[in-house]
C-alpha cells in the first residue's frame, strides 16, 4: 500500500521499530514524529524478499529525507532474514580461516562484505549494524562467534576488509561494541554487564580494531552497555568520557554515533526510559535505539525534546544506502557468485552453530 505522504522535516536522533510484515495506521503516525530518524527491522517484519521489499518502500516514502532502515545482518547466529538471503557465516570462520591463509580470508571478508551489503541494499535496508570489532576472548555469552578472533590487530584487518566490501556494494559500515564487550562474561540484554580491567589495557587491545577502522572512515560507531568501572561508572553508551573524551578526541572518530537498545536489561538500571534516552543523547549519541516497547518509545517520543545540531543530522544523512540492485539480478552478478562460492565452500569446511 502508499501514502500520500513525503513530507519533508530533518531526521531526529530516534530509531524504533514496528511490529509486523507492514505498517499500522499508528505506526505510521509514530514514524511522522519529528524526533524519529529510523526502523530497525527484527525478523517478525519478515516474510518475504518482496514483502520486505514493499515494506521499506513504505516506509521510505514516508518522509523527506527518507527514514533509515537498519538491521542486525551480521551473519552466523546474528542475521534477521534468511528466506531467499544467503546465510553468511559466523565472523569467526573467517577468523579460522585467516590461520591458515591470511591473503584469502582478507579476500572472502571483502567478498562477503560486499554480498551481504547488496542483498540488503536490493530490498531497501539502509546499512547492516556490522562489522563486530569485539576481540575473543573465549567466554563471552553475547558474543562468541560473532567476534572475528581474539587477535586485535587480526580483527581490524579482516573488518577492514568486510568493510571495504560493504562500501563497495554502497553501505555504510557500523562498529560495534565500542570499546570492546568481548571480555566479558555477562549478556547485556538479560543483565549488568562490568568489565574491571584499567584504560590502559583495554586501550591496547580492545580499541585497536576500532582505531583500524576508524582511520579508513569507519560510518558509525556502536557503544556497549557496558560499564568499565575502572574508567567510569556509567555504561559506555552513557558515558561523556567514552563518546566524547574517548572516540571523539582521543580516537578522532567523526561519524554517527548509535546507541545500543534502550530496552536491553544492562540499559534498564539507570533510570526510566526518558532518562536513559536523555542519557545517551546528553553523553553524545547521534541515533538512540528503542525497541521491542512501543510504548516505551510513545513515552520518550510524548517527553524527550531534543534538538540535534546539523553537524548530527549529516552523520545520520551519511548512513542511507549508496548502491542500488535488483534483488532477483544478484545472482548474476559476477560478485555475488565469488562470494556465494567462498561462503559454499567456508560453510562445509567448517562446523557452524545452528542458526536461530
Amino acid at each position: 500500500m502508499k501514502y500520500i505522504t513525503g513530507e519533508s522535516m530533518s531526521l531526529g536522533s530516534l530509531m524504533v521499530d514496528i511490529q509486523g510484515t507492514e505498517l499500522q495506521k499508528h505506526e505510521i503516525e509514530r514514524l511522522m514524529d519529528p524526533m524519529v530518524a529510523g526502523v530497525i527491522l527484527f525478523s517478525r517484519n519478515f516474510e518475504s524478499v518482496e514483502q520486505l521489499r514493499n515494506l521499506t518502500q513504505d516506509i521510505h516514502d514516508l518522509r523527506h529525507p527518507k527514514l533509515l532502515i537498519g538491521v542486525d545482518h551480521e551473519g552466523g547466529r546474528v542475521q534477521r532474514f534468511r528466506e531467499g538471503f544467503t546465510h553468511i557465516p559466523a565472523m569467526r570462520v573467517l577468523g579460522e580461516l585467516f590461520e591458515e591463509d591470511g591473503k584469502k580470508a582478507y579476500e572472502a571478508a571483502e567478498k562477503i562484505g560486499w554480498l551481504l551489503a547488496a542483498e540488503l541494499l536490493a530490498v531497501g535496508v539502509d546499512f547492516s549494524f556490522a562489522p563486530v570489532l569485539d576481540l575473543d576472548y573465549g567466554g563471552s555469552k553475547v558474543i562468541g562467534d560473532r567476534a572475528f578472533h581474539g587477535n586485535s590487530i587480526t580483527v581490524g584487518n579482516l573488518a577492514f576488509h568486510l568493510m571495504k566490501g560493504m562500501r563497495q556494494a554502497g553501505m555504510a559500515s557500523v562498529g560495534k561494541h565500542f570499546p570492546g564487550h568481548g571480555y566479558i562474561q555477562a549478556d547485556t540484554h538479560h543483565e549488568v554487564a562490568v568489565d574491571q580491567r584499567s584504560f590502559a589495557e583495554i586501550q591496547n587491545h580492545d580499541l585497536q580494531p576500532f582505531l583500524r577502522l576508524i582511520e579508513n572512515g569507519l560510518d558509525a560507531v556502536m557503544p556497549a552497555h557496558v560499564i568499565y568501572s575502572q574508567v567510569d561508572h556509567n555504561p559506555a553508551g552513557f558515558s561523556e568520557y567514552w563518546l566524547q573524551n574517548v572516540l571523539r578526541k582521543q580516537c578522532h572518530f567523526e561519524g554517527a554515533i548509535i546507541s545500543d537498545d534502550m530496552s536491553m536489561q544492562a540499559a534498564a538500571d539507570f533510570g526510566g526510559p526518558v532518562e536513559r534516552v536523555r542519557m545517551a543523547l546528553e553523553a553524545g549519541c547521534d541515533l538512540v535505539l528503542v525497541c521491542n516497547n512501543p510504548q516505551m518509545a510513545d513515552e520518550v517520543l510524548s517527553k524527550v525534546h531534543w534538538h540535534a545540531d546539523t553537524v548530527s543530522h549529516a552523520r545520520l544523512i551519511r548512513l542511507h544506502a549508496h548502491g542500488k540492485y535488483e534483488f532477483d539480478k544478484l545472482q548474476y552478478e559476477p560478485l555475488w557468485q565469488a562470494a556465494s562460492t567462498i561462503i559454499q565452500s567456508l560453510s562445509q569446511q567448517y562446523d557452524q552453530q545452528d542458526l536461530i
